[in-house]
C-alpha cells in the first residue's frame, strides 16, 4: 500500500477531500521525523512505537580493496509493534 492508497482509503472513508487528507498524512510523517531527530520516541496505544535504536561502532571489511573500516556508532529508526497490532496480522 502506497501513501496514494492510503490517502484514498482515509478520504473514501471519511468523506473527506483528498487534498486535506494528504496534508494531514504528510504532516503526521513530518512530525514522527522530526521527533526522532530530536531523539524522542513516538508511542502510538494499540498501533506501535517510532523509536530510535543505536547501533554500536563496528568494524567492517572492504572486501574489493582488502582493508578494514570501522563503522562509527550511530542510531537508526526503528518501528515496534503494539501486541494487539502484532495479533491481527498473525491471524
Amino acid at each position: 500500500m502506497t501513501k496514494a492508497d492510503i490517502v484514498n482509503e482515509i478520504s473514501k472513508n471519511t468523506g473527506i477531500e483528498k487534498v486535506t487528507v494528504l496534508k494531514t498524512v504528510e504532516s503526521f510523517m513530518e512530525s514522527i521525523k522530526g521527533s526522532l531527530s530530536k531523539g524522542k520516541n513516538v508511542y502510538l496505544r494499540g498501533f506501535g512505537s517510532f523509536i530510535i535504536k543505536e547501533r554500536a561502532e563496528k568494524t567492517a571489511r572492504n572486501i574489493s580493496k582488502n582493508t578494514t573500516i570501522i563503522i562509527p556508532a550511530h542510531n537508526i529508526p526503528a518501528f515496534k509493534p503494539a501486541k494487539t497490532f502484532m495479533s491481527k496480522v498473525k491471524n
